[in-house]
């Protein structure tokens, strides 16, 4: 299916999740979706291949997310293709929605990205989490790359003012063990998130710097 066909299922997508965006912003991810299948044949950004599939477990995944972030500097932590970065800095165009990832053909990618799809205020980082020295503390850290929150906050806590948050997206409701983390945090939630046409359990968690 060419990617322009899915237009009115991204549009269905948004009006389920209460999203209001405007024909710029819908081109926008539609734009970006036809770069991500157009480049995943070379540089292999994602394992699903058919556009349909990834406008719901990548897009609608990431834009199920849009209700509840906050902050106006956001950094997306081993963002590989853009997810949920670039959905995020679409659809939050005044703020600054940075994209760091250590794999050189994925930040590649997302230079093109920003350049085609026109993400003014978005930063392209090239580097290991760990190597990465802001010089202006984050107000929200969000990431799908991590596989257990306590390696999330400790590779990423230098980055997250006090205050910040946290923003963790998981494919289960499981609450982890926060209480012996180095790191201080003041509360967690999960918030269960639906995603249109997507028949499996997606979890946000929250956690508060």
């Amino acid at each position: 299916m060419l990617v322009m066909a899915l237009k009115p299922h991204l549009e269905a997508g948004l009006s389920d999740l209460g999203l209001k965006a405007s024909s710029h912003q819908i081109e926008q991810l539609i734009q970006y979706l036809a770069l991500l299948e157009k480049w995943n044949k070379v540089y292999n950004l994602t394992a699903i291949r058919d556009p349909k599939e990834m406008l719901i477990k990548h897009l609608m995944d990431s834009l199920a997310v849009v209700p509840y972030v906050s902050g106006e500097r956001i950094i997306d932590v081993g963002t590989g293709g853009g997810l949920p970065g670039v959905p995020l800095a679409i659809m939050f165009p005044e703020k600054q929605v940075d994209l760091l990832d250590s794999n050189s053909k994925k930040t590649r990618f997302l230079v093109q990205v920003k350049a085609e799809i026109g993400l003014n205020k978005s930063i392209i980082l090239h580097e290991r989490v760990e190597s990465y020295q802001p010089s202006c503390l984050y107000d929200s850290v969000i990431s799908r790359a991590f596989a257990s929150m306590n390696d999330m906050l400790y590779w990423t806590s230098h980055l997250l003012k006090k205050g910040g948050i946290w923003w963790a997206m998981k494919a289960q409701k499981k609450f982890e063990n926060l209480a012996s983390l180095s790191v201080q945090v003041k509360e967690q939630e999960m918030i269960e998130l639906s995603v249109p046409g997507l028949n499996a359990e997606r979890m946000l968690l929250k956690v508060t710097k």
